[in-house]
């Protein structure tokens, strides 16, 4: 490799290891390195950053970990192509483990990117698309309204309507996102189904989920924040 590449800094204080990932990440998010290009090797990196192999082979496997490179042997390793559920799963724990992390600011992240999503899905999905929500509405009503209700059924179909509402959106990243938002709220959301259905009030439950359904069908987006919150039913 001829020259000093500009991502390729000498480090500083910040641990050796960090400096190098720091560098890399840098350089995909600034566009020096783009998506499918063959990064340095170990020894041109670490030459060229005054570091030595072992904490370029070291951030090299963790940004391997969270997805962000890959190892094509033999060829060497390049910047990932596709966004991958490993770019996500430090963050997810990352939050999860957070000690000031309150129910309050799950639920108002849940609602901004549900209602975000059902906009998107207005927008973008056609009435076809919009009648598969039948099938998963169909079976959470079984679920929830049948003389012995099956709890973990229940929640099973209603997380298919909600991923189905997603998929129609046709927008991956907002899936991912939204992903994200649902595997926070998990615990929440099926505590919720399970209390419900204990509490007899699977009919109510089930009214509101057909309601999203009208609502896409209708494109209604009037008080939308409204009619998502009391899909919730956090105050019964």
């Amino acid at each position: 490799m001829e020259g000093n590449v500009g991502y390729l800094k000498k480090t500083e204080k910040k641990s050796v290891v960090q400096h190098v990932i720091d560098c890399l990440t840098d350089a995909i998010l600034n566009g020096e390195l783009k998506p499918g290009d063959r990064i340095p090797t170990e020894m041109q990196l670490a030459e060229q950053m005054g570091v030595a192999r072992n904490s370029v082979r070291e951030a090299i496997k963790m940004l391997v970990f969270q997805g962000v490179l890959e190892i094509r042997r033999p060829e060497g390793t390049y910047v990932c192509e596709q966004f991958t559920n490993a770019m996500i799963n430090p963050m997810i724990y990352g939050i999860i483990m957070e000690q000031n992390q309150s129910y309050d600011q799950l639920m108002e992240l849940r609602e901004m990117i549900e209602v975000g999503v059902i906009r998107l899905t207005m927008e973008k999905a056609t009435d076809e698309e919009i009648d598969r929500l039948l099938a998963p509405l169909e079976d959470f009503r079984k679920a929830l309204l049948a003389d012995d209700p099956d709890i973990e059924a229940a929640f099973k179909a209603d997380n298919r309507f909600h991923e189905e509402i997603m998929v129609i959106g046709h927008n991956k990243l907002v899936e991912k996102i939204n992903d994200i938002a649902r595997t926070l709220t998990y615990k929440i959301r099926h505590d919720t189904v399970e209390r419900i259905i204990r509490s007899g009030q699977g009919e109510g439950f089930f009214a509101q989920h057909e309601k999203i359904y009208k609502i896409l069908k209708t494109r209604q987006k009037e008080n939308l924040n409204e009619e998502i919150r009391e899909t919730y039913f956090l105050d019964y």
